[in-house]
């Protein structure tokens, strides 16, 4: 099991109230969601592993190069305004280094590659598995790695991290029409405005699948659109080759990496707490309280 880690503790920070704070007043509403949804998978899902990915590098400068739109509006909402902006306070990056120092005190893998997102390193990791793989996250980008062949399926959350939707790919095709392969092919031909990717201006999402269906991918379809015989219609020739510029990168940059260099870690889940003096002294100091037990119990029930 491979955890997008900042998408469930970001999603645990908009689904737990931020009223869940530590004795001093610190909220910790996203270290304790995060900490109850792991329990969750843990004790529903029964994985053998499990590795929580992490963004080392959230906006890539290789990525940025390539479509400096790249996730771009992020930025720029982390500025405000003008001088006389209201600057909303931050009260999540503070609550990152506890969630690290929670699941290192745990003994949960927290594996991330300098230079790269977590979307890179599970894409490195799916490809290494030799067994299946399921992948929890509520980023869409990740379905591009779903194949039924080897048993890789995306866990996706619908409703702040308690219900998931489960996609093979029978469920990719019967939502999207394209099958996990073609998933980015269809990301970047339809664009995404939550990372920045303009896409091709005219194809949604449906024409997208529609013209993968027929051509077979990206590279299918702008051989047609060079061919006068072909069914692309005119309009749709004209955006192709408006969009050729950007089409001859954005692959490079929505398809995740699958051969990054990854330090070494102990996927294994622990049956009890690697390092229980830090992770009691943290759990006094953050009031973890019982999103804290619940894991450590569902950890040791495995041993049972």
């Amino acid at each position: 099991m491979l955890l997008d880690t900042s998408s469930l503790y970001f999603r645990a920070y908009f689904g737990v109230p931020e009223s869940v704070r530590a004795p001093d007043g610190t909220p910790v509403n996203a270290v304790r969601g995060l900490l109850d949804f792991i329990a969750r998978l843990v004790s529903n899902r029964h994985p053998d592993s499990l590795v929580a990915c992490m963004d080392f590098d959230w906006r890539p400068q290789w990525r940025v190069e390539l479509i400096p739109s790249y996730k771009a509006h992020r930025v720029a909402e982390e500025v405000p305004a003008g001088p006389d902006a209201e600057e909303i306070p931050d009260t999540l990056s503070p609550q990152v280094p506890v969630i690290d120092e929670v699941l290192d005190a745990v003994g949960i893998a927290r594996v991330g590659a300098d230079g790269f997102e977590a979307d890179d390193v599970i894409g490195t990791l799916t490809a290494r598995a030799g067994s299946p793989v399921d992948i929890v996250t509520g980023d869409r980008d990740l379905f591009q790695l779903i194949d039924d062949a080897r048993g890789v399926r995306v866990l996706y959350p619908v409703k702040g991290v308690g219900t998931l939707d489960v996609y093979d790919g029978s469920a990719l095709r019967s939502k999207y029409g394209v099958d996990g392969a073609g998933y980015a092919d269809l990301a970047l031909l339809r664009g995404d405005p939550s990372d920045g990717l303009p896409g091709v201006q005219g194809i949604g999402e449906k024409t997208a699948a529609k013209l993968l269906e027929r051509y077979g991918d990206l590279a299918g379809i702008l051989t047609a659109a060079e061919d006068p015989s072909s069914a692309i219609t005119p309009a749709q020739r004209k955006r192709l080759a408006e969009a050729r510029p950007y089409l001859a990168v954005a692959p490079k940059v929505v398809r995740v990496a699958s051969d990054i260099d990854l330090p070494e870690f102990d996927a294994a889940l622990p049956v009890r707490a690697r390092h229980p003096e830090a992770l009691d002294a943290l759990a006094e100091r953050w009031g973890l309280g019982g999103s804290l037990e619940r894991l450590l119990n569902v950890l040791a029930d495995r041993e049972r």
